[in-house]
């Protein structure tokens, strides 16, 4: 991959951001990283996948990021990039809107294997969506990861969390203030590991299926990730959110190590 050497940094304005997302978990709840980044990938070029349980996932992960010193450029939803101060302050730390269900979301794909060339760390939730997995194991992904890895060559760390369900509801802002108030009194553990590099070795990206078999093999590596985060859960999770919906269409089932 060939790198220019006018690199992206990340704003101090998002630097500063992920100061108050640590301030903010930790007023919620406990963080507990395990795991990390090896240094010569901390300033990009890096892609960064990990599963989607919560709302509050941005939350969680941009302070684990800070703990690892990364600075990630989130993929996320149009809708955010809409809301007028939100939307704003997403475009000035340098994040990357994905509308999902239109054509332009083959567009966010190019400017995010164009941002990983540049020198950046993306964050990318492989799944496409918070996942409605009834035990809250990771679904089938979506292709997009393996495409803007295979795009750019750059490696892909897989980023296992659990727990953050426990705080924000899935229909957020629904029902949010009860669920932040439970989380004060309770204070839930808020786990999230850093994987190895995923091995993508052996996948022509050329061939029929390489983007499927290249998700399976990254969906696979947070999943081993995530195991023994939840060692006291291995099927369901204790804390059950009543308005989440349950949707088995899109179960992952782990394939065989290569």
């Amino acid at each position: 991959m060939d790198t220019p050497t006018d690199l992206w940094r990340p704003p101090l304005f998002w630097r500063g951001a992920q100061l108050f997302a640590r301030v903010l978990v930790g007023a919620l709840a406990r963080l507990e990283v395990t795991g990390d980044v090896p240094d010569r990938l901390r300033r990009g070029p890096l892609i960064l996948a990990a599963n989607h349980l919560s709302p509050f996932d941005p939350l969680v992960l941009a302070a684990a990021c800070r703990a690892r010193g990364v600075a990630p450029r989130i993929m996320a939803t149009g809708g955010l990039f809409r809301a007028p101060l939100v939307g704003a302050a997403m475009r000035h730390a340098g994040h990357l809107r994905v509308d999902r269900g239109t054509a332009a979301v083959h567009r966010a794909l190019d400017d995010a294997a164009r941002a990983v060339v540049e020198g950046s760390v993306i964050l990318v939730y492989p799944e496409g969506r918070i996942g409605l997995d009834p035990g809250l194991w990771p679904e089938r992904g979506k292709t997009g990861t393996a495409r803007i890895a295979f795009a750019c060559g750059a490696p892909v760390v897989p980023v296992a969390q659990w727990g953050s369900h426990e705080v924000l509801p899935y229909r957020a802002p629904k029902g949010m203030l009860r669920a932040v108030a439970r989380a004060v009194r309770r204070r839930p553990v808020l786990r999230v590991h850093f994987g190895a590099p995923v091995d993508l070795t052996g996948i022509d990206p050329a061939a029929p299926g390489a983007a499927v078999r290249a998700t399976d093999r990254i969906i696979d590596a947070i999943t081993d990730g995530l195991v023994p985060l939840r060692p006291d859960e291995p099927d369901q999770p204790r804390y059950v959110d009543p308005g989440r919906p349950r949707d088995t269409s899109r179960s992952h089932r782990r394939g065989p190590r290569p």
